[in-house]
């Protein structure tokens, strides 16, 4: 996570990968601490993290609490300034990264080979071993040199989703919307999921299921 407004997006991707059966190397970049706190209340504390991380995987987009139960058994937490970290190392296997939301800084730092900390770190990591990186951007309007930025990603292997959500599915709530967007970071990574309704080719099909 980095510190980009968008934390809801992070709590789908988090709680879908679990569902998933997926393990997950969680960073959360000091930025983000300030983005969860101002959006949803939550301090999120090295010493408390796993108390932190329940509490804000169970609220829904509107800041509901107790909507959604997770299992955080398969998460291990990195501290974003902790360059020793297991995902720092290339020999630290996982399957890929995703970057949930990106903010414009960390989509620079990343684009220009920066290892400022652990996310950035991790996301260099990733692409020089051939690994799957998806960057969900959330921020606009986008200026020359971010795009160029995005430009370079792409070129270096990564697939950019930009936060941008659909309306074709249906929505009638804004966690729809969020799940959307989280639903396509998934298919990025080559992960299942069933937060969305996908395009059957059937004009009115979303009118139809509201």
């Amino acid at each position: 996570m980095s510190g980009a407004s968008g934390t809801p997006y992070a709590a789908a991707v988090l709680r879908a990968l679990l569902a998933a059966g997926e393990s997950v190397d969680l960073v959360v970049s000091r930025a983000s601490r300030l983005t969860l706190l101002d959006e949803t209340g939550i301090s999120f504390r090295d010493g408390h993290w796993q108390d932190d991380l329940r509490e804000w995987l169970a609220r829904g987009a509107d800041g509901k609490p107790g909507t959604f139960e997770a299992d955080i058994e398969d998460v291990r937490y990195w501290n974003a300034g902790d360059l020793a970290a297991g995902p720092s190392s290339g020999s630290y296997a996982t399957k890929g990264m995703l970057i949930v939301p990106a903010s414009t800084a960390c989509v620079a730092g990343v684009a220009l080979g920066l290892s400022k900390d652990l996310l950035q770190r991790a996301a260099s990591v990733t692409l020089k071993e051939g690994r799957e990186l998806v960057v969900a951007v959330r921020e606009t309007p986008l200026n020359g040199q971010t795009l160029r930025h995005l430009v370079t990603l792409d070129d270096a292997g990564a697939t950019v989703v930009p936060a941008s959500p659909a309306f074709y599915a249906g929505a009638t709530h804004i966690q729809d919307l969020v799940d959307f967007v989280a639903g396509r970071v998934l298919d990025a990574a080559g992960v299942e999921h069933r937060l969305y309704r996908r395009w059957k080719g059937e004009l009115g099909g979303g009118a139809r299921s509201t």
